[in-house]
């Protein structure tokens, strides 16, 4: 039986992940592993287990030798972690899965990372460019990508596809993107500090289309950003976003010495869940200019230009922009 497994395979990527897999009948069996239930629970196909990749995995989760493990398992959002939590999780995690695949003898592994690990991008940046993360995410991050490629390099005929995305959105997902869409229609967003900062940002159907694209591949190692093409500035998403759903409402920039100030204070009033938290307002005003050098080079067609992305995930989820 054809078989793969979805290590967080609960989360918003590995959920569209697991119904594309389930819909194009690649797989007979998909293992959904999460330390969450997952929404697909019950689907016929899919086999959903309560699992914490911070542990030793069981080889007796699959029945099977699993063709594919997808690592989506990982610590992520900033803020609310403590900085040791991204290392623990992050790096036991890519040291446990990369052990389970050795036990259960899968030869495909691939392996979620983040342009996190590049640090500020202020210029184009290839897959080629300097390692140097900022923070601990991103430092964390790197290091699983070295312990999976240690995985590829210990046995003959294994293949590793590691992705670098950008900051993922579409449908299901209340995130950085969806935020923007509703404070452009109410007519109070403003520009954190400039229009002109690049903003690099992953359509999940196009994150999809890229890793049908490299499990088709014959390279043993492939590393390859994935954020749509071309990275635009923060002022045309936003003149993008304001034709999307109809707003004229004028977009200022706020200098951030004043932004700083403000979410200071909305620390202290309202506490580290507020919208305006300070670590939301650094990274906003910090520009990601990722290029997806390796994709372009090998051929792969970006469907999914901002304006058609909303498009697309309207048609699939409108009550997401109501």
């Amino acid at each position: 039986m054809r078989s793969c497994v979805i290590f967080g395979g609960a989360g918003f990527i590995g959920t569209h992940l697991a119904r594309h897999l389930l819909a194009s009948g690649r797989f007979e069996r998909i293992y959904i592993a999460d330390i969450r239930p997952s929404p697909l629970a019950g689907q016929s196909g899919i086999v959903a287990s309560l699992t914490d990749v911070r542990q030793p995995i069981a080889a007796d989760l699959v029945t099977e030798a699993p063709e594919w493990i997808f690592n989506f398992a990982a610590i992520h959002r900033e803020p609310g972690h403590q900085a040791e939590e991204f290392f623990d999780t992050n790096l036991a995690g890519a040291a446990n899965v990369c052990a389970f695949a050795e036990a259960v003898g899968c030869d495909n592994l691939y392996f979620t990372s983040s342009i996190s690990v590049y640090g500020p991008t202020s210029g184009p940046t290839p897959e080629s460019a300097r390692i140097c993360p900022n923070t601990p995410y991103g430092g964390s991050k790197y290091p699983a990508e070295v312990m999976h490629q240690g995985w590829q390099q210990r046995g003959a005929g294994r293949r590793l596809m590691i992705v670098r995305p950008g900051v993922v959105y579409g449908p299901g997902d209340p995130g950085n993107i969806l935020r923007m869409i509703r404070a452009i229609k109410r007519g109070y967003f403003a520009f954190p500090g400039s229009k002109d900062i690049r903003k690099s940002y992953a359509y999940v159907y196009g994150l999809i289309d890229s890793i049908d694209f490299v499990m088709a591949r014959n390279e043993p190692v492939i590393v390859y950003n994935y954020v749509e093409s071309p990275t635009e500035p923060l002022g045309e998403l936003t003149n993008i976003t304001k034709k999307f759903v109809g707003s004229s409402a004028p977009v200022f920039a706020i200098p951030m010495p004043l932004l700083k100030v403000a979410a200071a204070g909305a620390q202290v009033v309202f506490g580290s869940r507020n919208p305006i938290h300070p670590v939301r307002v650094r990274k906003a005003a910090m520009s990601t200019h990722i290029v997806p050098k390796w994709l372009a080079d090998a051929g792969f067609t970006f469907r999914y230009p901002f304006d058609r992305s909303l498009e697309h995930w309207r048609g699939i989820t409108p009550g997401d922009f109501e």
